[in-house]
């Protein structure tokens, strides 16, 4: 199978929500955040794009922030997902659904045009 980077346009688009997927499982931490986006296939983020993000969802409410001591080192920031932040996911995962369809759709449908174009 070949695997390719997501497109870092499409991705804009999608990241905020996919971040709050992440912190469904409960809090997380902006390290374990990225490299479960990478796991997902979504590539490696730089915390550059990660913590303004996560800054932002927090503004908005979407997210609460916990200070937690570490391990034998520094101690780290835990984001989770308030209530709002779940209804804001939840209602992310139907506008992607419809999105996903409308353009599936759209893309077959000029597929098949344009092969019949070719035929022709």
């Amino acid at each position: 199978m070949n695997e390719r980077a997501p497109n870092s346009e499409w991705l804009r688009g999608v990241l905020e929500t996919c971040v709050l997927q992440t912190m469904v499982a409960g809090p997380t931490y902006g390290y374990q955040i990225t490299t479960q986006l990478a796991e997902a296939g979504l590539g490696e983020l730089k915390g550059g794009t990660i913590y303004p993000l996560l800054a932002r969802l927090e503004k908005k409410g979407l997210v609460s922030v916990e200070w937690r001591a570490g391990d034998g080192g520094p101690g780290r920031k835990y984001f989770a997902l308030t209530a709002d932040g779940l209804t804001e996911l939840h209602e992310a995962k139907l506008a992607w659904r419809a999105f996903n369809t409308t353009i599936s759709t759209h893309l077959d449908l000029s597929s098949v045009q344009s092969q019949q174009e070719v035929t022709s």
